[in-house]
């Protein structure tokens, strides 16, 4: 008998805000996998620190490149690509020999996340569960005290990595408002921001639902890098009774 791979969504960090199905797959699972940059223990692992099972067997799967070469550089998909493979090919091992896999992942499992190179590698040899989860945008326009969107309002997810004409472009266009993958793309997102028209209105929030949350007005904002898990959130003005 073949095992199943379960991709399973931890949501934004705090364990509590876990689905109760994630909570047992990772309470029960025999084997444990996680993507984690080298040499650190991985926030996916960090989440699930004490619900392990004893015997659990983990598989830490170490990024060979993160940001060490440009994302434009064919080495950094030629790099990464393999890395995959070498994964896919440790968790077809398992399952072929009549084991489930667990694959923790950050936030949800199909929103920008590293388990879906995982699935389209998989989803055609073996058996695969998603176990969706709580985004991290969604705790963080959640930490603001703020609904996100009203009526009509189009709400826009947006990534910091984008030449500013592309972010300001679309943020005029927007309602609400979410801008990830920030990090040292800060000073061009309040940029596009400014541009939009939208900076009065922008939140940064740090670490949503984690130790260490933060929220502040972006105008209030110094310096030019933020955490790797901070994100950018506009809220929509729209129709209301």
């Amino acid at each position: 008998m073949s095992g199943t791979v379960y991709g399973v969504g931890l949501g934004p960090g705090d364990p509590e805000l876990m689905s109760v199905k994630a909570d047992r797959l990772v309470r029960t699972g025999k084997h444990v996998a996680f993507f984690r940059k080298a040499g650190r223990p991985g926030h996916a692992r960090r989440i699930v620190e004490g619900m392990l099972s004893d015997n659990a067997i983990e598989f830490p799967m170490e990024y060979p490149v993160t940001t060490e070469i440009p994302v434009a550089d064919p080495l950094y998909n030629e790099m990464l690509s393999a890395f995959y493979a070498r994964c896919t090919d440790h968790i077809c091992a398992l399952v072929a020999a009549g084991e489930d896999v667990v694959v923790l992942c950050e936030g949800d499992p199909f929103f920008y996340g590293s388990f879906m190179h995982l699935y389209t590698r998989l989803r055609d040899d073996v058996a695969v569960e998603v176990v969706p989860a709580i985004t991290g945008m969604s705790a963080a326009w959640t930490a603001t005290g703020e609904p996100i969107t009203w009526g009509d309002d189009i709400l826009t997810v947006l990534m910091g990595t984008l030449p500013v004409t592309t972010l300001s472009t679309a943020m005029e266009r927007a309602d609400a408002l979410v801008v990830m993958k920030i990090g040292r793309h800060l000073p061009k997102v309040r940029s596009a921001l400014e541009a939009a028209g939208k900076l009065e209105r922008a939140w940064l929030i740090q670490h949503a639902a984690m130790a260490g949350q933060t929220v502040t007005p972006l105008r209030e904002v110094s310096g030019d890098v933020t955490p790797y898990f901070s994100i950018v959130v506009v809220h929509g003005q729209g129709r209301r009774p």
